[in-house]
């Protein structure tokens, strides 16, 4: 019999002490994502993989294609998911919409905005930029005035403002920039799930979100959409997409009739976004939308109650996040920690210009319940007692 030799090295590393089987604390997750995952969900993740080109797998391709474009209310034919976090899908739109030398104005309102810029500026467009005061909105005739001024060919937009807790109208936006032969590009990573949005209606050429949030699925699994305007703009350009994972040109190949190999899927967080998006599909999504309002105003009354105030003006506040302003002579992280520590609970600090002013507290999805409110609403009570 052979003797299989290995080459013994001068020295050799020692094995890492031993581990316990792995425990998951237990935790409620308020903050601005993850939230917490519908049990469904994780059951449907804990399955065993199958192949990322099994007949079973390409058929749950195409049904969680057919629920993002109703999630979303889109019927772009190119919609699909990016093996990555909701950044990936970011940088995806980015990849796949702007060429060297382009324009594009990015509209910034918080700690986001600030990132599409950064991105832009990487694939080597002319990026301009107009501001808005963290906690504020735009106003149609703003982005209709930039419009007019710096002739972009991609505006750049956040739905959701995940720092500030600001939704942005949207109505008007799209047909503006069709009439500007601008394509337009917009963030729902706190949205999508929790918040209205029309994509066909509203005219929204490229859009891209998260799994984690209002979905309530594990994260690493994003969506990403590009309308027929956009796809048109793809198949123009002088050079491929620079980003050769994120290109759409040969991921359509992957999600489209031709099932030509890209990559290896991540096969078990198909499973739990196919959940999750079953799971919204069947509440319904105007059902979803009214339960995560009536849900973050029992919480807005709570906050009044405990004599806290919001960042943003109700008529702009995100239900799915809501920025509370920190009282004066109150440490925000202190009070993070005593929420984990004492109560498993965890909510966001403050980012950017607000850092140390506001906790952003998540209600999305799974954990848009009013149980999970008067949680909270105790716990914040006890702890801020405690520390004045």
């Amino acid at each position: 019999m052979a003797t299989i030799l290995s080459p013994t090295p001068s020295t050799q590393l020692a094995p890492p002490a031993a581990l316990n089987p792995l425990v998951v604390p237990e935790r409620l997750l308020l903050g601005p994502g993850p939230s917490n995952a519908d049990p469904r969900v994780i059951a449907a993740m804990n399955q065993q993989p199958i192949g990322h080109l099994d007949a079973a797998y390409l058929a749950m391709m195409d049904e969680v294609q057919d629920l993002l474009r109703y999630t979303w209310q889109t019927t772009n034919p190119l919609t699909y998911t990016v093996a990555g976090t909701g950044s990936a899908a970011m940088e995806a739109t980015i990849a796949n919409a702007v060429e060297p030398g382009d324009r594009v104005l990015v509209a910034v309102k918080g700690y986001f905005g600030h990132r599409l810029v950064d991105m832009t500026q990487r694939y080597g467009a002319d990026v301009v930029t107009i501001h808005q005061p963290w906690g504020e909105a735009f106003t149609l005739d703003q982005l209709t005035a930039a419009l007019d001024e710096y002739r972009p060919a991609v505006l750049a937009i956040v739905h959701a403002e995940t720092s500030t807790g600001v939704r942005q109208p949207l109505e008007g936006l799209g047909a503006a920039c069709a009439a500007h032969d601008c394509l337009l590009l917009v963030d729902t990573v706190t949205s999508l799930g929790g918040v209205p949005i029309f994509l066909d209606e509203w005219q929204v050429d490229l859009a891209y979100s998260c799994s984690q949030k209002g979905l309530s699925c594990a994260p690493g699994i994003s969506p990403f959409t590009m309308s027929p305007r956009a796809v048109a703009k793809l198949e123009r350009r002088r050079q491929p997409v620079a980003n050769w994972y994120l290109d759409a040109a040969l991921l359509r190949k992957y999600w489209g009739p031709e099932r030509v190999y890209h990559h290896t899927a991540p096969v078990n967080l198909t499973y739990a976004l196919r959940e999750a998006l079953r799971l919204l599909a069947e509440e319904g999504l105007e059902a979803r939308w009214q339960r995560h309002q009536q849900t973050a105003a029992y919480f807005w009354t709570g906050l009044a109650d405990l004599g806290l105030t919001c960042h943003v003006e109700e008529s702009l506040r995100l239900p799915t996040l809501t920025t509370v302003r920190v009282p004066n002579g109150v440490d925000a992280k202190a009070v993070s920690r005593q929420l984990m520590s004492n109560y498993n609970i965890e909510v966001g600090g403050g980012l950017g210009e607000l850092g140390g002013k506001v906790w952003r507290i998540g209600l999305m999805g799974y954990n848009s319940q009013p149980e999970h409110v008067d949680t909270l609403l105790h716990a914040l009570g006890t702890v801020l007692r405690q520390a004045v």
